[in-house]
């Protein structure tokens, strides 16, 4: 029964699809020889949450064994996933990740394209469940950062970001039809970001000690070719306190402002699998968003863990505004070691909010 159970993850492998617009990270074999400069990996996907429902598909990755970050040992690599959902939603992604000078330097870069079908409530946080509109857009990111480490934990560098969203469908009697909604009519953004981050987690994906400290500010320009105007100011604090050898404590703050004209596409959404489990992505929207969550997590067998969490969270028109309505969620999951030699986890979660609502997310690796 092991031997059909691991069989069966093998063949499930998780991308970390969790909310809206899944950053996608895999579950990969370790049957690949590092004796070569660049090997190649098939890689099959699935996974489940409340804004996708099933998605499945496959992708390939291109590792560099010869461009290696000598620092923390993490390989070069270029992601390249498509994903189609019971939703009738088309995800394709390129993900290049590339060291440079022994890791001194670094190119995170992301491609994506999407047809996604989605639901909209309006604008704030107290829209009601009857606004809920169904409405389809394409969408093109291309996002490239050049980052330098400040050793020995420090990076810092810049990121340019271009978005074109274009409005497929809407309902005819629905906000998004009245064009009183910035971003109803489609939008561009076009703009350049600075990145700042200490990071001396004792892992990247299971963490059991250490902390992440982020910062990303950035603008969107009419002078770079972009419909909207406005800046946007993320940073998000973790930190994960071990607590004997099987329990660790991991909290999080996170917080993300955007001024000026801001279309729909890129406020601050509340929800999905990695902030406020239990809400639907974009679920409440507004131009500015404050979360705190934090989750204990048990080792009870070798490669098996369970977890509990809870979350304090709500978007806000301005920063002003913070905590007079704020929105709750609680829940739990489990967690499944694949390999003993590597530190990927599947995740299974079960979130509730405090208006009775739920959500299943089943992906890899922890939340944060």
């Amino acid at each position: 029964m092991k031997r059909i159970f691991k069989a069966l993850l093998f063949l499930l492998l998780c991308a970390n699809a969790f909310g809206q617009d899944p950053d996608m990270e895999y579950f990969k074999t370790d049957t690949i020889g590092s004796d070569k400069n660049v090997q190649l990996l098939g890689i099959p996907v699935a996974f489940y949450t409340p804004e996708t429902d099933f998605g499945f598909g496959a992708g390939v990755q291109w590792f560099f064994y010869h461009k290696k970050n000598v620092y923390n040992q993490r390989v070069s690599n270029l992601l390249v996933t498509a994903v189609y959902t019971t939703k009738n939603q088309i995800l394709i992604d390129a993900k290049p990740q590339m060291y440079f000078l022994r890791g001194d330097y670094f190119l995170d870069g992301i491609f994506k394209f999407k047809i996604f079908p989605n639901t909209f409530w309006g604008i704030g946080n107290d829209t009601p469940e009857e606004a809920a509109e169904s409405y389809n857009m394409k969408t093109i990111i291309v996002k490239a950062a050049f980052l330098k480490r400040l050793p020995p934990d420090l990076n810092f560098g810049f990121e340019y970001n271009y978005e074109q969203d274009i409005m497929l469908e809407v309902e005819p009697e629905g906000q998004l039809a009245t064009d009183t909604i910035p971003g109803s009519e489609g939008a561009i953004i076009s703009g350049v970001s600075v990145i700042f981050n200490l990071d001396d987690r004792s892992d990247q994906f299971n963490p059991k000690s250490g902390q992440l400290l982020q910062f990303n500010g950035g603008f969107s320009s009419k002078a770079m070719g972009a419909t909207f105007g406005y800046s946007k100011f993320i940073i998000d604090f973790r930190k994960f306190w071990p607590i004997g050898k099987k329990f660790v404590f991991a909290g999080q703050a996170y917080l993300e402002n955007t001024f000026g004209e801001v279309p729909f596409q890129t406020m601050a959404w509340l929800g999905g699998g990695e902030r406020m489990r239990g809400y639907f992505r974009g679920r409440y929207i507004d131009q500015n968003m404050m979360v705190i969550q934090t989750e204990i997590r048990h080792q009870f067998l070798p490669r098996f863990q369970w977890a509990a969490f809870a979350a304090m969270g709500d978007v806000v028109p301005t920063p002003s505004q913070y905590l007079r309505s704020p929105k709750y969620s609680f829940g739990g999951g489990i967690r499944f070691q694949v390999l003993k030699s590597t530190p990927t986890l599947i995740r299974l979660d079960f979130g509730i909010n405090a208006e009775g609502n739920t959500g299943v997310y089943f992906g890899v690796n922890q939340a944060f």
